[in-house]
């Protein structure tokens, strides 16, 4: 079978610290351009003849929109894996990575370094038994997982053998495909894929 990682799309800015209630951010405007591009490719662009026979999601907001046009032109559910969610589970505020990079803000040193994450390798560990869930549901099939950043990392490092687990920088719905056989064995066929937004001219971020 075959997995396509697809990171979410940009969301929002958002600061709960008054309410204290986890921030769980929608996508921005520009967010949504870049789902329906995603949709457009794998369903109307060069690769959709392989098909996807099912559309995962994390619980997060940003995740389940990213993938929702996708499953309404397939006719398909999303359905939710709580696994696949990322490391920033309870935080009150949400700022997208590439807006902290833009503004040279420390915490964007400290997410690349891993301080971000109190436990690295159970988070890995958290991702990895989500997409063998995944993988063991649908034998034979293509299957959609929209995710996040970290957890595209955190997979790609287990299936490549990397230590670090946030070693790589997945873009805004870029796809990165991964073969799983049933024997257990799991293959990189790709990497951040961006045709979709560079055919549509949708841009990555707007800072």
């Amino acid at each position: 079978m075959e997995l396509l990682l697809i990171r979410h799309a940009l969301p929002v800015t958002v600061d709960n610290t008054a309410t204290g209630e986890e921030a769980d951010p929608r996508l921005s405007d520009l967010g949504l351009r870049q789902a329906e591009a995603l949709a457009d490719w794998l369903t109307d662009g060069p690769t959709a003849e392989a098909g996807i026979d099912a559309v995962y999601a994390s619980p997060k907001a940003r995740a389940r929109e990213t993938v929702a046009p996708l499953a309404r032109r397939l006719g398909l559910e999303v359905a939710i894996e709580p696994l696949v969610t990322e490391y920033d589970e309870g935080e009150v505020e949400y700022v997208p990575m590439e807006r902290l990079k833009a503004m040279g803000d420390p915490r964007w040193d400290q997410i690349m370094a891993g301080d971000d994450i109190s436990d690295p390798e159970a988070f890995r560990d958290q991702v990895v038994t989500g997409m063998d869930r995944i993988i063991a549901a649908n034998p034979g099939r293509t299957v959609a997982v929209g995710c996040h950043g970290g957890v595209v990392s955190a997979y790609l490092s287990h299936v490549l053998g990397i230590d670090s687990v946030l070693f790589y920088e997945a873009r805004y719905t870029s796809i990165s495909r991964v073969a799983a056989s049933s024997s257990g064995h799991r293959t990189m066929r790709s990497v951040n894929e961006l045709g979709h937004l560079q055919v549509a001219g949708v841009p990555l971020h707007e800072f």
